[in-house]
């Protein structure tokens, strides 16, 4: 049986917000993406969120891939300095620090951790975004690891070779602290990458967990019960 493939794009995209548990999270889960909407979105507003690796290697890491990886974009990058591996243990924080951003912030689109991710850092924040932005669509992208099952997205992001390829070479160059992990080479990035393009007849593509969207053919009249008047 063959699959309809649709596409949906954003109505309007002027601020993105991406979020990420550890330093590199963002990159490995949705760097090609990132590449092609800033690309396509000259002097977009991008606001990224970290929540570990803050006065370290790891943040002068990632202010220099996130200038890489979002070209033209106006970006601002935070990077707090909670403990890798204990977020679970922090969870105040970190919901503080997302309904701060919430209060600065009006996103079109957000990118963040999806809910089948294992690692406890990236499943706390994946728990915690929806609830912070309750009235935005989030994107959960996904990485590989040992720790839990990729799960079945729903949406796809096409990329072509060459970016694939540059977003893979870019990875390896700003990431230099990382290069030892066998989730962060070339081989597992292009693996799943080829994976999810076979699943949306592109040849690679990246994926991502929508948890909830509304198909506004009609205005949204609040809780009305079906039937009442919304007067």
């Amino acid at each position: 049986m063959v699959q309809n493939v649709l596409t949906l794009l954003p109505e309007r995209l002027d601020h993105v917000i991406l979020i990420g548990a550890h330093c590199d999270d963002i990159v490995v889960g949705c760097g090609g993406t990132l590449l092609e909407l800033c690309r396509a979105h000259a002097g977009v507003r991008v606001t990224a969120l970290i929540f570990t690796g803050g006065g370290s290697l790891r943040e002068e890491e990632e202010r220099a891939a996130l200038a890489a990886f979002c070209p033209g974009a106006r970006l601002r990058v935070a990077v707090l300095d909670l403990p890798q591996g204990q977020l679970p243990t922090r969870w105040e924080r970190v919901r503080r620090a997302l309904e701060d951003l919430r209060t600065r912030a009006e996103p079109s689109l957000i990118f963040a951790p999806n809910r089948t991710d294992g690692h406890q850092d990236r499943k706390l924040v994946a728990e915690l975004v929806p609830a912070a932005f309750t009235e935005h669509v989030v994107l959960g992208y996904e990485i590989v690891q040992r720790e839990g099952d990729l799960g079945q997205p729903v949406l796809f992001a096409p990329l072509a070779e060459p970016v694939l390829r540059e977003k893979i070479e870019k990875m390896l160059e700003f990431y230099g602290s990382q290069r030892d992990r066998p989730s962060f080479d070339a081989e597992s990035s292009a693996g799943l990458a080829r994976l999810r393009g076979v699943q949306c007849r592109a040849r690679y593509a990246e994926a991502f967990h929508v948890s909830r969207l509304v198909l506004g053919l009609a205005p949204l009249t609040g809780d009305t019960p079906y039937g009442a008047s919304s007067s």
